[in-house]
């Protein structure tokens, strides 16, 4: 089941069609990856999905039926690149007011606050005005205040910004646990190698459109160039190397970068070795990371924006 569907959302400024017919769902429990350069529309589509913006046209269904921010927005924790703490209050009344204002009773407020921040080791913490903290503390105490009343979606903006590593991977933790336990995640950073990471699915918008979406690894598939890395214990001569299956990309100390042939297959090469009697050490194919479709695909819809 989809907990968000996004169908032919429009939202312009002026002449500025900042997201122009974006569609795409997002299945419960999924990490989601929304991805963009700058001034893609990223902001602008979760200020939507939040009910901040309206949309100029299309629809939002959230758990299958017309998304109503009146209603929904108390099952959405959203944490923006832009942190909304406010600096002269302390961080336990921070919380309590923030937990309040999501429906938590002064009780269950509590329990959650004392839960969660045993967990995050910031007990010690909490007289303290959040001016007074760094800004990973910062962080932390906004990450809390985003999950406290268990939502169904959460949207999370750059939510690694100012942490180290291992409050990094604290967060990173605590994003697959919520994943597991049902609650979907959109997160939206300009890092790829933590979507790679973390995203089961992503979507790439560019100039305000929808350029691809889809699972991470059916994606990597989708843009691969059919090359594969062989190891090898020693270096053939020219003469063993003579085949039309493949063609040698790269030479490598011990091993070969190569392109499979049209109409050659990964079994075509590894019996032209074996026939030569050449030892194969590892055989491997080689994918594009998320960040070599990202720029190869926001270069080829910027060349056809221009174009157009």
């Amino acid at each position: 089941m989809n907990v968000l569907e996004l169908q032919h959302l429009k939202k312009y400024y002026a002449t500025h069609k900042a997201v122009d017919d974006i569609s795409f769902s997002i299945p419960k429990g999924s990490i989601f990856g929304l991805l963009g350069p700058n001034g893609a529309g990223k902001t602008t589509l979760l200020r939507m999905i939040t009910g901040i913006f309206y949309p100029d046209a299309g629809e939002i269904l959230f758990d299958g039926r017309p998304f109503d921010p009146r209603n929904d927005i108390q099952y959405i924790g959203y944490m923006p690149e832009e942190r909304g703490l406010y600096k002269k209050m302390k961080v336990g009344e921070q919380a309590m007011y923030l937990a309040q204002l999501k429906g938590l009773s002064t009780q269950e407020a509590r329990q959650k606050i004392d839960y969660w921040f045993n967990r995050f080791d910031i007990t010690s913490w909490s007289n303290k005005k959040i001016e007074e903290l760094s800004k990973g503390m910062q962080q932390k105490v906004q990450f809390i205040s985003t999950i406290m009343h268990q939502p169904k979606l959460l949207i999370l903006d750059e939510p690694f910004s100012g942490l180290d590593p291992i409050n990094s991977q604290l967060i990173q933790d605590e994003i697959f646990q919520l994943a597991k336990s049902g609650t979907t995640i959109i997160f939206s950073t300009h890092r790829m190698e933590q979507v790679e990471e973390i995203c089961d699915h992503i979507v790439l918008v560019n100039k305000g459109k929808k350029v691809l979406d889809g699972p991470v690894k059916q994606i990597r598939q989708d843009f691969k160039h059919h090359l594969y890395r062989i190891g090898l214990d020693e270096m053939p001569n020219p003469a063993q190397m003579a085949t039309y299956h493949f063609t040698i990309v790269k030479n490598h100390e011990k091993g070969f970068t190569v392109k499979i042939n049209e109409h050659s297959s990964t079994n075509d090469i590894l019996a032209h070795f074996i026939n030569q009697g050449i030892q194969i050490n590892y055989f491997e194919e080689i994918l594009p990371t998320i960040h070599e479709v990202f720029i190869q695909q926001v270069k080829t819809t910027d060349m056809e924006a221009v174009a157009n």
